[in-house]
């Protein structure tokens, strides 16, 4: 599983589910489930420090927080260089106990810097989750065109028809 794949299932973990939210990682057998299926350690100051940078990244990839608020979740992290073979080998050395919220902290930062402006919120205002717009022209607007998409598209027909017949 990539750290991107980690991020993004990160950020979707409080869905809106049926008009209620819903948060995947509530309680602390959900959290160290959530880790384990992402290949994570699964322990409680692992789930703790998810829960919070789960937060920070979802305020960030809103406009509504500061970058800067990664700061704890990276602190200590260092790539460590080995020559093996034909080139350099890089490993991720990284802090216990927040291993999993540095991944996603560090995935965040590889997207903002290699697809700037792709990880996004939905447009479905009702809608909690977020996608990674990997379309060539970049414009992509919903979680899910079949779910959000179709949502948003057939509202809108409806205002434009209802609209319409009132004039």
């Amino acid at each position: 599983m990539t750290d991107e794949v980690l991020l993004l299932d990160l950020l979707n973990s409080t869905p809106v589910v049926d008009g209620q939210p819903r948060d995947d990682l509530a309680d602390a057998a959900a959290g160290h489930r959530w880790l384990a299926e992402h290949g994570q350690p699964a322990g409680d100051r692992e789930w703790h420090a998810l829960l919070d940078v789960r937060s920070v990244l979802q305020e960030i990839v809103r406009g509504q927080g500061k970058p800067l608020r990664l700061k704890p979740f990276v602190a200590g992290v260092r790539y460590t260089a080995a020559l093996e073979g034909e080139g350099v080998e890089w490993s991720l050395d990284l802090p216990e106990g927040r291993s999993a919220a540095a991944r996603a902290a560090l995935a965040w930062d590889a997207l903002r810097v290699s697809s700037p402006g792709r990880l996004r919120p939905c447009a479905n205002e009702e809608c909690r989750l977020f996608l990674i717009d990997h379309s060539k022209p970049n414009r992509a607007r919903w979680c899910s065109m079949a779910v959000c998409g179709n949502r948003m598209k057939a509202r809108r027909h409806y205002q434009r028809t209802r609209t319409a017949s009132a004039d």
